[in-house]
């Protein structure tokens, strides 16, 4: 583990934290410029507060689960953790509410119903076992198989540029995905964690940008 000294105050894996850093204040200044937007609609409720909550947990991924764990129990890894979960759970359902139009509205109930029971199973498995498996394997539902296939789908329908930034931002965090699995490290100080969160970071980018030409129009999300 990398270690340096600022000021007589020790942190630990000072890259990793500075980049999930990055993340955590590209997600708060995209959630600012959302509510300075003044646009509204569910759609964007949702997407809004995915970057305010993702902006959350990445900073407290960064300094209570890197920088500064050698002073906390293994156990305050959990809030960032958690308050991902529920973040993923909102871009989730921000894709929901955006695909919806091609979807009958009985099937978009049933969606938003499967949604919560998702979200409270992976909540109990990480909270009993403390095991970061199963944020992973959450995420990777949340992105890979919801965001990506209903966002997919719509693109396919309409050609919309919301959906394409939004499935660039995608495979960017499918990248990020494959780094942090398969531990790929450019270096020492830059490890595969660094390099997974700046995947990340462009991740982010794409998102936002893809949330910034939604358009609602009589009461239907279109782009």
């Amino acid at each position: 583990m990398n270690t340096i000294h600022l000021f007589g105050l020790r942190i630990d894996e000072p890259i990793v934290t500075i980049t999930d850093l990055l993340v955590s204040a590209l997600c708060i200044f995209y959630f600012y410029k959302l509510q300075k937007s003044g646009k509204t609609g569910k759609v964007f409720i949702w997407f809004k507060y995915y970057f305010l909550l993702m902006g959350i947990a990445t900073a407290l991924g960064g300094l209570l689960g890197h920088a500064f764990l050698y002073a906390f129990s293994f156990g305050w890894k959990l809030p960032g953790w958690i308050i991902s979960m529920f973040a993923i759970m909102l871009i989730e359902r921000g894709t929901i509410e955006h695909s919806g139009v091609l979807f009958k509205e009985s099937a978009v109930k049933v969606l938003k119903v499967i949604n919560i029971l998702e979200l409270l199973t992976f909540l109990c498995l990480t909270i009993f076992t403390l095991n970061f498996f199963f944020v992973e394997f959450h995420s990777g539902y949340g992105l890979m198989l919801v965001v990506l296939s209903f966002e997919g789908y719509l693109y396919l329908k309409t050609k919309n540029a919301a959906s394409k930034n939004m499935l660039i931002g995608i495979a960017f965090a499918a990248a990020a995905a494959l780094v942090f699995m398969n531990k790929l490290s450019p270096h020492q100080w830059f490890n595969h964690l660094a390099l997974s969160h700046v995947l990340m970071a462009a991740a982010t980018f794409f998102i936002y940008k893809g949330v910034q030409k939604i358009e609602v129009k009589s009461s239907k999300v279109l782009a």
